[in-house]
């Protein structure tokens, strides 16, 4: 009985805040009104994670690289 009443201390203040919660999100914009905008704003962005994906790779694959020297050195 005191697991349930402890389950109910956690719920209790978030079903308190569940009608706040719905009534914040009815506030969004529609789907459709938004699907006809562009993201040319956004464009450096694209473009930042891009650069930062590939460079992340090229480390990846210089430690893979240096990690099969190693092993090889250490295999001879």
């Amino acid at each position: 009985m005191n697991k349930n009443l402890r389950w109910f201390a956690l719920l209790l203040p978030i079903l308190a805040l569940l009608p706040s919660l719905l009534q914040a999100q009815s506030g969004l914009p529609d789907p459709e009104s938004i699907a006809g905008q562009n993201l040319q704003g956004y464009t450096h962005v694209f473009i930042a994670y891009s650069i930062a994906w590939v460079l992340i790779l090229g480390w990846v694959i210089s430690i893979a690289r240096r990690l099969g020297r190693v092993e090889k050195a250490l295999q001879e």
